[in-house]
């Protein structure tokens, strides 16, 4: 990947197959051992099937590509009052990335087989830490395997280099202050999940269907074109447009499930020129942790009703 360039989003925040096989070397056979300019991590899980996502990697990957684990990874333990992935502790992170032997100026490629779903994540992670050179895979796996790209089963030798990042550097925003903004009309807060889960049509995963009074459903899904790729940064602005009418970026909270997909919608939102968007980590399955808090179904309270993408 050439070095982005100033005002072009795209380039800054996305890398094609083709480039990262070039970037790759000879045979895409991973980043050379010992200097390792690039670090590929491959972010593929299934929330129903929490164990799916590491056989995949162990079955075939891009090669030289680390695994990060939703649950074990990229999540701390579920407490009392949290929803189901709250964010790791920073000493985690650290250790993971060590590992992984990304240090200051190492550049990142997330890769998952689900529209950046799930690799938006360890992107926003490393931001939030303080990295700043890491992208997602445009197209992911099935892009990687679409050009006729190798797969191995081979894991990459664990590092021990330092990581030195701190948390921070990405907005948050909890629960208490999310209740608080909207109470004010201070935040515009944006919901990814599919239309059907926020209407309170269906819900596989928490025990409470619906959504938050004033928030406005975004589907993540919309943010992708027929073949999994992003939408150009023109199509995202456009999309977003009604949604973030009259807001500063700071202004605008992501949402989903658990903190998981928001991510995909905050890093669409940087790519039609918006970043610096804030996350709810603990989204929906925390909100609803406690009975006190309003909740809504349907399209009353829903407020502009977004895209499916379908």
């Amino acid at each position: 990947m050439s070095p982005a360039k100033r005002g072009n989003p795209r380039e800054s925040l996305l890398i094609s197959v083709q480039d990262l096989a070039a970037a790759l070397g000879p045979g895409s056979a991973g980043p050379a051992t010992g200097s390792a300019p690039w670090v590929v991590v491959d972010c593929r899980f299934n929330l129903l099937k929490p164990d799916a996502g590491r056989a995949a990697y162990l079955g075939g990957h891009i090669p030289g590509a680390w695994y990060a684990d939703l649950d074990r990874d990229l999540s701390a333990p579920r407490g009392p009052g949290t929803g189901r992935h709250p964010l790791p502790d920073p000493n985690q992170l650290r250790a993971l990335f060590s590992r992984f032997g990304i240090t200051t100026g190492t550049r990142v490629v997330a890769y998952d087989e689900a529209g950046g779903g799930l690799s938006a994540r360890l992107w926003w992670l490393l931001r939030w830490m303080g990295h700043e050179p890491v992208v997602l895979l445009d197209g992911g796996l099935a892009a990687w395997q679409n050009a006729g790209l190798p797969l191995s089963k081979a894991a990459p030798v664990p590092r021990h280099d330092a990581f030195q990042g701190q948390p921070g550097h990405m907005p948050v925003l909890h629960t208490a202050e999310i209740a608080a903004a909207l109470d004010q009309g201070a935040i515009r807060l944006l919901d990814v999940r599919a239309e059907e889960r926020f209407l309170g049509r269906v819900e596989p995963i928490d025990p409470v269907a619906g959504h938050i009074p004033g928030a406005l459903n975004v589907p993540f899904a919309g943010n992708l074109a027929a073949d999994n790729r992003f939408q150009t940064p023109e199509n995202l602005a456009e999309r977003y447009a009604p949604f973030v009418e009259g807001r500063q970026p700071a202004e605008i909270v992501c949402m989903c499930g658990s903190g998981v997909t928001a991510c995909q919608g905050i890093f669409a939102l940087a790519l039609a020129g918006m970043p610096g968007v804030a996350l709810y980590p603990g989204s929906w399955s925390e909100w609803i942790r406690s009975p006190d808090r309003p909740v809504a179904t349907g399209r009353q309270a829903a407020g502009k009703s977004g895209q499916s993408g379908k």
